[in-house]
């Protein structure tokens, strides 16, 4: 079994860009709303169902905290929509996504999310699930339900990626 080691990246819209969209304020499109009492950030992430009798479902995922040294020795993906989460604590996470390789995930990619920051992985990204840090974290959640198999995992047999420090 061969051990390659993951370098961990700051989480950025241009760097996250060919797996999904970031979810944060910062540089988002501002209205305001409701007599000019609420500020509204607009459209910040594409939600993507597809198939007969499919809906958006909204939950909370609440994610085991994980130190390093962190083994990513699978990958999952959502063939009939996104998924996206957003903490509700402010706490940091990790994110590790690959592009599809004929029907396989590639390298992966592991990027350092601060708590103000959700993603939303598009349809058909490979993606690890929830790696919660610090302590356990609960994550609103918008996701795909209704009839049809919206989940593939591919397990590598051959290698594992290791993520020893999330310094970045």
């Amino acid at each position: 079994m061969t051990i390659v080691l993951l370098e961990v990246r700051p989480l950025t819209r241009a760097v996250f860009a060919p797996f999904g969209d970031v979810i944060e304020t910062e540089g988002a499109q501002l209205r305001l709303i409701n007599n000019g009492t609420t500020e509204r950030y607009h459209d910040l992430a594409k939600v993507d169902v597809t198939g007969e009798g499919a809906r958006v479902l909204v939950n909370i995922f609440r994610g085991q905290a994980f130190e390093p040294p962190i083994d990513i020795v699978m990958l999952e993906r959502h063939p009939l929509g996104s998924q996206a989460f957003i903490p509700l604590q402010n706490r940091p996470y990790l994110v590790v996504v690959a592009e599809d390789a004929r029907g396989r995930p590639g390298k992966p990619a592991a990027f350092l999310c601060g708590g103000n920051q959700g993603v939303n992985y598009g349809r058909d990204v490979w993606h690890h699930p929830l790696i919660s840090l610090e302590e356990r974290s609960d994550f609103l959640v918008v996701d795909r339900g209704g009839e049809g198999n919206n989940l593939e995992e591919f397990f590598f047999d051959d290698v594992v990626y290791r993520i020893e420090k999330l310094a970045v």
